[in-house]
């Protein structure tokens, strides 16, 4: 008899913090704004995927008491929270696979929490796709990526990417390649780190609505009502 499949996410969160959080957008916006507008896309997301994959992560940060305190009011039953280590992001993300990726029945993915449109579908294709795939990648609009998933081992694809530049995704799957891997793509999808980014969320919350779509999206709604940006 087989080995059940045990599947695995993590949501990178971290505390909004006013100055801290959003910075280009505070930069239009203010500090408190940003911050406000962050802390609405991080409600949306873990309300979102709290029943997507076997067990749930909020991998916090900092790491400090505050911090921990409002991610467990945030987590309620449906997250178990993990404390990111120190280091740049590939340094973090790393040690998460490390920390959850111990044996061959295992898929994990690894989530920000940039885009609060992110549709589930897009991560339950990634748990699907990794059937076949070593690693799966959610390639966004900036160059980076907004998911990124492994199965089997952790491959070493971390080390030398320009973190923040426009080919961290292709960086990425070369490394993926070249250790002997089987990469997978998921369909583009955006982040929202500029006044630029809230400009086109703000077109799609309106078509969103539009449409009727069924997205819960209330977190990000309301603090649009009160710091929308008006052309």
């Amino acid at each position: 008899m087989g080995t059940l499949t045990r599947t695995i996410l993590g949501i990178f969160v971290k505390y909004p913090l006013a100055g801290d959080v959003k910075t280009r957008i505070a930069a239009e916006l203010g500090g408190q704004r940003a911050a406000e507008i962050y802390a609405a896309f991080v409600a949306d997301v873990v309300a979102r995927f709290q029943l997507t994959a076997d067990e749930r992560y909020l991998c916090f940060a900092p790491s400090q008491d505050e911090s921990r305190e409002y991610f467990e009011r945030l987590a309620g039953p449906g997250y178990r929270l993990w404390p990111q280590p120190g280091g740049n992001l590939g340094v973090r993300m790393r040690q998460f696979f490390d920390d959850h990726l111990g044996s061959t029945d295992r898929r994990v993915i690894v989530i920000g929490s940039d885009s609060p449109t992110l549709p589930r579908e897009f991560v339950e294709r990634a748990y699907d796709d990794l059937g076949g795939a070593d690693c799966v990648l959610g390639p966004a609009t900036d160059g980076g990526y907004y998911l990124i998933g492994m199965q089997g081992r952790v491959w070493p694809l971390f080390e030398e990417i320009e973190w923040g530049g426009s080919r961290v995704l292709e960086q990425t799957i070369r490394h993926v390649v070249a250790a002997g891997g089987r990469p997978a793509l998921l369909p583009v999808w955006y982040d929202v780190d500029t006044p630029g980014d809230l400009q086109v969320l703000a077109g799609h919350l309106d078509a969103l609505e539009a449409a009727g779509s069924s997205m819960n999206l209330d977190c990000t709604r309301r603090a649009f009502e009160l710091f929308r940006i008006r052309e």
